[in-house]
């Protein structure tokens, strides 16, 4: 670490409690100019508390807390401070007009990133949960900051977005500090990593895989005992040393120690095994989707889509946020019904699908009992376990094992909804966004269960880190209305969207209704007071509102171009939106005709 007098902020044998329970205690640390900095640790053991102590939000028990002078530090909290009665344009851009704010690169960058599809006259009183943490994200990277403090910025963001804001943090001159269960983006973005636990704040160089191998490498070196040395880290280690190259590839340790550790531990899975026991309880046939057009209010998200899944399948689907990936799992789990084809289920299939929302536990019941009265005992690979076992494996100790259910954090109730699916022994699991609010520990623990089970996955999730343990293939909704696989993963998903946002007109949005196929050179025409007619009309409506928008614009850069007749440089930026207008516009009045021509 940086010599202290350079740092910008310190913490001196800082303690703080809450209750009788210490969260600090005698914590000494600092934050260096330009470090970029990770903090891990279980849901409850201070982290956000760190972070609040450092700001200056919180005063400590005991110790001392010092910052730079003058010292500009901008903290994105997991709550949002947006005022209900400002516009987003007022809430981020400071009420700039779009000409000011357009004309700084950065700003569009930002703007175009994490507000693409909020408009900005709109009121933040009706933004959704995800949308007012993207504005207060973006406001907050708008800033001037000399520390940047995040507490778990990653959620609410795509895959795309999460790849977007680790460039731009590691591109920043600011220091930054980020609490995140997103171990992907701690090892994308962060030169140091910091556990809180019991209390203490352990110092580790590196990002997430590194922290990984240091603390495997501390407990050697402490003598642990062989059950010590079965923990998740070692099965967590073994993955990190047989993945990519480049996650161990600057250790700050004699590797050769670490391999040692793990001379004896498998593989995480068995393919071959799982897909055989898989085979023995599903049967060959699992979940086939055939020529499906799935229809979600005016955005057609399938389009004559086939997809099949088989026996002990592990994957992944990933795009942006709007796709249509919930909108799939849904479309699975028999929750939607497509406008045409079918979905086909295996007869032997039990079926279990975790959404994202948490209002289907009883607040009023207790953990402990809630379970039991699901499943006492439950198989797993390597035998039965006991409800109130499993419970302990999921974090649930103590006084949380009789606790309500509605006194749960968020993160506990997720454990909680993902437990109580698992002990209905499915054969076929959906999980929508299951890590959100779950601490690195508890991912370490479900994906050590999804390890061994047996059955066939289905996961929507931002984190690239969780799909690539725990699934084999990735595919992705990419705007076309079919269901694509990637053969290299995530990567060739973020190459494909870059390719794709490169071209004018070619940004991956649900395919409008009522279009089916891209060859519809003379399409019948609809019949009276139809489906397809509504549709048809509803299309139009949809297409003069955008040409409208195009038109506006257009006058307003027109406008502009008067204005900044000798500022060349401003006149080549102008002239370029004029001709991504022109595209887009050409493409929307090609659309509205074969739209027409069903209603003639």
């Amino acid at each position: 670490m940086p010599d202290a007098r350079a740092n910008l902020v310190n913490l001196e044998r800082v303690s703080k409690s809450y209750g009788v329970r210490p969260l600090l205690t005698d914590v000494s640390l600092g934050i260096g100019a330009g470090e970029r900095i990770g903090i891990v640790g279980r849901n409850g053991d201070g982290k956000t508390t760190l972070l609040e102590v450092m700001t200056g939000l919180e005063e400590p028990d005991a110790g001392r807390v010092s910052r730079q002078r003058g010292l500009l530090i901008g903290y994105l909290h997991q709550g949002d401070e947006l005022e209900d009665t400002h516009s987003v344009r007022e809430a981020v851009l400071g009420g700039r007009s779009d000409h000011e704010w357009a004309a700084d690169p950065r700003t569009r960058e930002v703007v175009e990133e994490l507000l693409a599809g909020v408009a900005l006259d709109r009121a933040v009183l009706g933004l959704s949960g995800g949308e007012r943490r993207r504005c207060s994200l973006a406001a907050l990277l708008l800033g001037e900051h000399d520390l940047v403090v995040l507490d778990e910025p990653t959620n609410h963001l795509d895959v795309e977005a999460v790849a977007w804001l680790a460039q731009h943090l590691a591109n920043r001159p600011s220091a930054l500090v980020v609490v995140t269960h997103d171990r992907w983006f701690l090892d994308a973005v962060c030169q140091w990593t910091w556990e809180v636990h019991d209390g203490v704040v352990d110092a580790y160089e590196g990002g997430y895989a590194a922290f990984v191998l240091a603390k495997a490498e501390r407990q050697r070196q402490a003598a642990a005992s062989e059950v010590r040395r079965q923990n998740l880290v070692r099965k967590e280690l073994a993955w990190l040393r047989r993945g990519p190259p480049a996650r161990t590839s600057k250790p700050k340790f004699r590797i050769d120690a670490a391999n040692a550790l793990i001379e004896d531990v498998p593989p995480p899975r068995d393919r071959m095994e799982l897909q055989r026991f898989a085979t023995q309880r599903l049967g060959k046939d699992v979940i086939d989707v055939e020529d499906v057009d799935l229809v979600r209010g005016d955005r057609q998200l399938l389009s004559h889509a086939t997809w099949r899944l088989g026996p002990g399948d592990r994957v992944g689907i990933v795009g942006v946020n709007g796709a249509g990936k919930s909108s799939v799992l849904g479309l699975v789990a028999g929750e939607l019904e497509p406008a045409a084809g079918r979905v086909r289920l295996g007869r032997t299939v039990a079926l279990q699908h975790l959404s994202q929302q948490l209002d289907d536990l009883d607040p009023d019941g207790r953990v402990l009992p809630t379970v039991e009265s699901i499943r006492r005992v439950t198989r797993t690979a390597d035998g039965e376990i006991t409800a109130s076992a499993m419970l302990e494996r999921f974090g649930f100790t103590g006084d949380r094992l009789t606790a309500r259910i509605g006194d749960l954090s968020g993160g506990e109730r997720r454990r909680f909804q993902m437990l109580r699916l698992l002990l209905t022994e499915p054969n076929v699991l959906l999980l929508d966004e299951p890590t959100n609010d779950l601490d690195i520990e508890t991912l370490n623990v479900l994906e050590d269960f999804l390890d061994g089970w047996p059955g066939t996955l289905v996961v929507v999730s931002h984190d690239r880190y969780f799909l690539e343990r725990v699934t084999d293939s990735v595919w992705a909704l990419l705007g076309d209305g079919q269901i694509s696989m990637l053969p290299r993963g995530v990567d060739e998903y973020l190459e494909r969207r870059a390719r794709a946002m490169e071209r004018p007109g070619t940004a991956a949005e649900p395919i409008p209704v009522p279009e089916r196929s891209t060859a519809q050179q003379a399409a019948p025409k609809a019949k009276a007071g139809s489906a397809e007619e509504r549709a048809a009309r509803k299309t139009l409506a949809r297409l003069d509102k955008q040409l409208e928008r195009i038109a506006e614009q257009e006058s307003v850069l027109n406008a502009e171009v008067l204005e900044h007749a000798q500022d060349y440089e401003r006149l080549a930026e102008l002239s370029a939106r004029l001709s991504e207008l022109a595209v887009q516009k050409d493409e929307l009045e090609l659309e509205w005709l074969e739209a027409a021509e069903l209603l003639e």
